[in-house]
């Protein structure tokens, strides 16, 4: 037996018996288990995939004196202000890469991901 379980191990199986459960429920409880199977595979790849850090990851190159924790909030500061725009070097790669990183966890099967990711 494992002494150091992950927390995402956890919300697995129980997004694993929410989906067995659903087949022997019917109506509003099987649509109910079915959300929240679907949202403990969520936190899930959340905990696995950390698209918060690859989200502030790909903007260090634009704020690389930010620490990575406020990059975000910065980036959208300065296009609020109109200081970055699409012309900005490098803003829209930074984008698409923190795009990427929330689809690949809150919607991995959105059709446009794929070509977000360079497949």
């Amino acid at each position: 037996m494992r002494s150091n379980i992950e927390a995402a191990d956890l919300i697995e199986a129980a997004a694993a018996f929410l989906r067995d459960a659903e087949g022997a429920l019917e109506g509003r409880m099987a649509f109910h288990a079915k959300v929240a199977a679907n949202a403990l595979a969520i936190a899930v790849r959340e905990l696995r995939e950390h698209p918060a850090e690859a989200e502030a990851e790909a903007l260090g190159a634009l704020l690389p004196d930010v620490p990575a924790g406020e990059r975000v909030v910065a980036a959208c500061a300065r296009i609020r202000a109109g200081e970055w725009t699409v012309e900005t070097p490098g803003l829209l790669d930074a984008l698409e890469a923190g795009v990427a990183a929330r689809l690949g966890v809150d919607n991995p099967r959105f059709p446009t991901l794929e070509r977000l990711r360079g497949a």
